[in-house]
């Protein structure tokens, strides 16, 4: 159940009604791995079980097997200042398993580096050697400024 407001029909208008749902899922990194199978997401509080199995095959036409969720507790903190409590917001967690067949694997998003950051790095590298090179003749030299050297 959407919370917006769509235009009222009239006869003669096309419909231009397009259902946006309330709900939103975050996928996450776990931090014990997990088996190849298992996804976890960061979902939103009102959302169910069956709310999250109808959103994944509905939207995303992902088989699910099973959805087990968990509320993680908020941490607390100390305001420095006035002293006060503080304290963050709750979470809930899914854990969706998938058939076992299927398996979900991270994608790799900054492997592959662009020429520019290769000549980035290429220029970084001869920065280092000519560096290394003017600290290794003005050693016995400390007190002289650079732009005095021959």
């Amino acid at each position: 159940m959407s919370t917006r407001w769509y235009p009222l029909y009239q006869r003669g208008n096309p419909q231009l009604r397009v259902f946006l749902p309330n709900f939103w899922m975050k996928l996450v990194r776990p931090f014990p791995s997990q088996q190849p199978n298992i996804i976890q997401f960061q979902c939103s509080m009102e959302m169910t079980k069956y709310d999250i199995k109808n959103y994944l095959e509905k939207i995303y036409n992902v088989p699910v097997v099973d959805v087990r969720t968990k509320i993680s507790l908020g941490k607390f903190k100390k305001d420095v200042g006035k002293g006060y409590v503080i304290k963050d917001d709750d979470q809930k967690l899914a854990f969706v398993t998938l058939p076992k067949t299927m398996k979900f694997e991270f994608p790799d998003l900054f492997s592959t580096k662009t020429d520019e950051e290769q000549e980035r790095e290429k220029s970084l590298e001869e920065a280092k050697k000519s560096y290394k090179k003017y600290i290794e003749q003005n050693k016995n030299r400390p007190d002289i400024p650079s732009w005095f050297s021959i």
